[in-house]
């Protein structure tokens, strides 16, 4: 009888945990902050902030993991149900768009991390959710540098007043 009752419970709790070990029915809401100045740095900087709501109790505590533009990201647990996903790209190569930030659970992420393993595409594991955010760009400095601007303005300046100068003189 007794281990009837230790196998009930241990089959109980490992039901509850296969039950609350994935969010059914997920609910994100985002914020998005970037680099907006990228004429002193040389890489920008994304920061995405996520609130998670799962229709089962819990699954909201489960670690996470993010894939951004094929790189596996960490996600950081910052709150209840509060997460945030942080990456860098270089200034060439960061255009401004969509990006897709594409959610995972335990289960999904070794999905995951076996396709990688195979060689295989990354894009074919279904993710738990996915967050779209919208980069506008960042500013890389104006066309001309003011350098460059001063100096064609003083070599101007110095032709007009030689040849006027010479003119006078004639």
């Amino acid at each position: 009888m007794v281990k009837f009752v230790l196998a009930s419970a241990v089959l109980c709790c490992a039901l509850s945990y296969a039950i609350a070990s994935s969010c059914s029915n997920p609910e994100v809401k985002s914020n998005f902050y970037s680099t907006s100045d990228a004429t002193i740095v040389s890489q920008i900087g994304f920061v995405t902030e996520f609130t998670l709501k799962c229709s089962n109790a819990g699954a909201e505590k489960l670690p996470l993991f993010a894939e951004v533009l094929g790189k596996l990201a960490p996600v950081v647990r910052i709150g209840d149900n509060k997460y945030q996903v942080s990456w860098n790209e270089e200034i060439k190569k960061a255009s401004s768009g969509s990006y897709a930030v594409r959610l995972f659970d335990e289960e999904s992420y070794a999905a995951v991390r076996k396709a990688q393993r195979a060689g295989e595409d990354i894009q074919s594991v279904k993710p738990l959710t996915t967050v779209t955010v919208n980069f506008s760009g960042a500013y890389k400095g104006p066309w001309v540098n003011s350098e460059i601007l001063a100096t064609v303005m003083v070599l101007f300046v110095a032709y007009v007043a030689f040849t006027t100068r010479s003119k006078l003189m004639a």
